[in-house]
C-alpha cells in the first residue's frame, strides 16, 4: 500500500514513520510536513510535500499525525477527495467534528480508520478473555497516572485552543476506548461527573523528558489530572483517572474488572514512557488471587500489530462509518466529563439549604 504520512511532530517521526518504512504491507511514497524537515525523516524514494492538499490520487492511505486541533481539517479534506484516512486520536475535538468527518467520509466514499493502540496490546486481550470469566461486570476502574510526563510542556498540546484539552483527551481518549472494548462495545453513560486540575501542567521540571520536551515552565491552559465517574443504563459503574503527572514513582496504568463472580486487574504502563511497570495480570476469586501468565513484548508492538491489521480494515465494507460512530461516542463522553468538571458548584449556603429541604 503507498501510504502517504501527514504531520512530522513526535507521532510522526518517531511511531508511525519508521514503523510504515519497516513493514512489509506498506511503501511510503510521500511526507508532508509544512515546516523544516531533517533528510532523515523522508524515505528513500518519498516526496516531500508542504501541504497535504498537494497528495495525489496514487495515494492509498494518508495517515494523519498533526496537531488536535487540525485533524479534522486536513482528514475531512482529504476523505472529501476520495484519500482513505487513518487518524492519529484524538480523532476530533468535538461531537460537531465528528459530524463532520462522517460527512465527508460519506461523500469521498473513503474509509477513516482511528488510531486506538491500547486495544491492540497483548495484555489487554488477555484481561478482556478473563473478564468474560467474570460476568457481569459491574465495576470498570482504569487509570493511566504518569509519574512525570507533560508533552510539549508550552507547547500546543497544552493549550487548550490547539490541543481541546489535557489528559482527559490525551491518555483519557485510550481509557475511554478500552473501557468500550471491555464493556463490549459502546455504552450508553446515563450519569456523568468529572472534575480536573492543574497541579503540574507548567512545572517544566514534569515536562515528558522521553518525548524530548524538558524545557522552562511553560504557559498552558489544560489540565494535567481528570476524574471521572459514569454510570452505565445497564448499571455498570466506570471510573476513570487520565494524569500527566502525579506524586507517583512510577508511571502506571490499572484496569481492574469487577464481575459478579471474581475480579480481574491489569497493572502496566501504556505508551512509551521508560519510567514504567512490568505488565502484570491477576484474577482475585473467593479471597485468592492468582496471577494470569503474559507474553512479554516490546514497547510499542500494539502500533505494529495495528498496522497488520489495516489493510483487511481499509478492504472490509463494514469498516465505513465504524470509526466515526466511535470516536462521536468517546469525544461525546470526553464533552460530558469536561461540562460536569466546569460547570459552577452550589455555594455552601445553597448547598445547606438543599440538605435541610
Amino acid at each position: 500500500m503507498r501510504v502517504a504520512v501527514v504531520g512530522l511532530g513526535w507521532a510522526g517521526r518517531t511511531i508511525w514513520l519508521p514503523r510504515l518504512a519497516a513493514h512489509p504491507a506498506f511503501r511510503v511514497t510521500a511526507v508532508v510536513e509544512p515546516g523544516p524537515v531533517a533528510a532523515e525523516h523522508v524515505p528513500e524514494g518519498a516526496e516531500l510535500l508542504a501541504d497535504a492538499d498537494l497528495l495525489g490520487p496514487d495515494v492509498d492511505l494518508a495517515v494523519v499525525a498533526v496537531p488536535n486541533h487540525l485533524h479534522t481539517p486536513v482528514a475531512e479534506r482529504l476523505l472529501a477527495r476520495g484519500i482513505p484516512v487513518f487518524l492519529e486520536k484524538p480523532v476530533c475535538l468535538s461531537a460537531a467534528e465528528a459530524d463532520r468527518l462522517a460527512a465527508a467520509e460519506r461523500a469521498g466514499g473513503a474509509v477513516l480508520l482511528a488510531g486506538s493502540a491500547a486495544r491492540y496490546r497483548e495484555d489487554v486481550s488477555a484481561l478482556i478473555e478473563v473478564a468474560a470469566e467474570i460476568g457481569p461486570i459491574r465495576h470498570v476502574d482504569l487509570a493511566w497516572v504518569r509519574a512525570s510526563g507533560v508533552p510539549d510542556a508550552g507547547g500546543w498540546f497544552t493549550s487548550r485552543r490547539h490541543s481541546g484539552g489535557g489528559a482527559l483527551v490525551d491518555l483519557g481518549w485510550h481509557l475511554l476506548d478500552t473501557a468500550a472494548t471491555v464493556l463490549g462495545g459502546p455504552v450508553r453513560f446515563l450519569d456523568v461527573l468529572g472534575s480536573v486540575s492543574a497541579d503540574f501542567v507548567n512545572d517544566g521540571a514534569r515536562s515528558a523528558g522521553w518525548r524530548g520536551t524538558e524545557g522552562p515552565d511553560g504557559e498552558g491552559d489544560v489540565e494535567d489530572t481528570a476524574r471521572g465517574f459514569l454510570t452505565t443504563d445497564t448499571g455498570v459503574s466506570v471510573a476513570v483517572r487520565a494524569s500527566w503527572a502525579s506524586h507517583e514513582p512510577v508511571d502506571t496504568t490499572r484496569i481492574t474488572v469487577e464481575g459478579a463472580t471474581g475480579s480481574a486487574t491489569l497493572v502496566c504502563t501504556f505508551g512509551f514512557s521508560p519510567n514504567r511497570r512490568v505488565p502484570r495480570l491477576t484474577r482475585t476469586r473467593d479471597g485468592v488471587t492468582t496471577d494470569v501468565p503474559l507474553h512479554r513484548e516490546s514497547v510499542g508492538a500494539e502500533y505494529v500489530r495495528q498496522l497488520d491489521a489495516l489493510p483487511a480494515l481499509l478492504a472490509d465494507p463494514a469498516s465505513r462509518g465504524a470509526a466515526v460512530t466511535q470516536a462521536h461516542y468517546t469525544i461525546s463522553v470526553i464533552e460530558r466529563l469536561y461540562a460536569g468538571a466546569r460547570a459552577p458548584r452550589p455555594r455552601l449556603a445553597d448547598e445547606a439549604t438543599a440538605l435541610a429541604v
